[in-house]
């Protein structure tokens, strides 16, 4: 059976396998460190009953007022436990905790050229709210969608109503 618990610093060393796909974002180890010491009920990991790291979710709450939302910073599972569902229950996980904390929803930001992980994050009740130009940088740049989850503190909806016009980064409001 498959436990979620809480991600620990020596989950650091062992955690590369899942790291290794190509659409998943890699940081350094700083900025892991930075997440586990400020938001860990944030930061979680599933494990297999062997011992073995399947899939890790990290992410933080932010904003103000309306927009005081959690976000997703990366979700990722390891090749040889995909369509476990393993995905899902790591979201819901920070869905759970976002909703704890009075997070009005969740957000994250996706390739747009990322159309397996659009699809999933659309099962899992996420919209597509707008469109990020020039998120990604590298070889080539890349624009992102920021997709949005209403939770319940957002009775009426508000924080998932899509926006028409792209945005540039320096527009984002955290």
């Amino acid at each position: 059976m498959t436990t979620l618990r809480p991600f620990t610093c020596d989950d650091l060393f062992r955690f590369n396998g899942i790291n290794l796909d190509p659409l998943t974002e890699n940081f350094g180890l700083g900025f892991y460190l930075q997440y586990l010491a400020r938001w860990p009920e944030y930061f979680m990991v599933a494990e297999s009953p062997s011992g073995d790291l399947m899939g890790y979710v990290m992410g933080k709450c932010e904003g103000v007022g309306e927009n005081w939302h959690g976000h997703v910073t990366a979700v990722s599972v390891g090749p040889d436990y995909r369509r476990l569902g393993l995905a899902k229950r790591l979201m819901d996980g920070l869905e759970v905790t976002s909703d704890k904390k009075r997070c009005f929803f969740v957000d994250l930001f996706v390739r747009v050229s990322n159309k397996l992980a659009i699809s999933i994050y659309e099962k899992l009740g996420y919209i597509i709210y707008r469109t990020v130009l020039d998120y990604y940088s590298g070889e080539k740049e890349e624009d992102a969608y920021d997709m949005r989850k209403a939770l319940s503190r957002d009775r009426l909806f508000k924080s998932v109503v899509p926006l028409t016009e792209p945005v540039r980064i320096d527009e984002l409001e955290f």
